[in-house]
């Protein structure tokens, strides 16, 4: 039976009322998808803190370097290194060592601090955990061994972020910021951890080493001058947003 227009048009104006067919019409969906894209609109807008890390980085003029006695290192050379890393394994398991990124700007640009041996070697500041230690009690302790001052004054270390996993498949000088699938039992667990300075410090720095600042340009796929970790600091660094005070 054929329908008049004005039979149509009364039929399509129930379907509306009643909020059947598609796109579905009536106020309270409408109203609905007006605050859901409101909601997403302020999200997008509006980051959550914890997606949305801010650092401030003080310039370097604001900090003093002073040196100290020499820091060697424990073993006298790279395969007693890792003979005593076979020895330890065998007692204790993996080894698990933290290092420190500490940053500072010049220029408007963000640099790490290094430790420099020699010409041509650099390291962030760091070492072997102790049995059982905490990750970052250990590697407070070690920061104020390797640039802590002496005269008596607590050095605050403030350490919040995890920045990188790095992984020794071996006893071997090759890491990974991955364990490889054929790996069950890997020889050291290295973990590099964010370190926000304060407005202004003292650093002693041993007098076998240098403290220098790089830039993370100089840095960015640079592993022929400072190996593969400090040459991923760039990337591991990226999702923050910096502050020059």
């Amino acid at each position: 039976m054929a329908m008049t227009s004005s039979q149509v048009k009364q039929q399509q104006n129930n379907m509306a009322g009643t909020g059947t067919g598609w796109p579905r019409r009536n106020s309270q969906n409408s109203s609905a998808a007006v605050s859901a894209g409101a909601a997403i609109e302020q999200k997008n807008n509006y980051p959550s803190a914890a997606l949305n890390r801010i650092i401030n980085l003080y310039p370097l003029t604001n900090y003093t370097f002073g040196t100290k006695e020499p820091l060697f290192e424990k073993d006298p050379s790279v395969p007693a290194r890792f003979q005593r890393m076979r020895d330890e394994f065998d007692r204790i398991g993996m080894r698990r060592s933290v290092e420190g990124v500490l940053l500072v700007h010049e220029h408007g640009l963000p640099h790490v601090l290094l430790l420099q041996l020699g010409t041509t070697f650099f390291k962030l500041p760091g070492g072997e955990l102790n049995p059982g230690e905490d990750e970052v009690e250990g590697l407070k302790r070690l920061l104020t061994e390797t640039l802590g001052r002496q005269d008596g004054v607590k050095q605050d270390w403030l350490v919040e972020d995890i920045i990188g996993n790095w992984w020794r498949p071996n006893f071997e000088p090759p890491q990974y910021p991955y364990i490889p699938p054929h790996i069950t039992k890997p020889k050291e667990h290295k973990r590099l951890f964010l370190v926000q300075l304060q407005e202004k410090a003292f650093f002693a720095v041993p007098k076998n080493y240098k403290l220098v600042a790089a830039p993370l340009f100089e840095l960015y796929d640079n592993s022929q001058g400072y190996g593969p970790i400090i040459s991923s600091l760039p990337q591991a660094l990226c999702r923050f947003q910096f502050i020059y005070m």
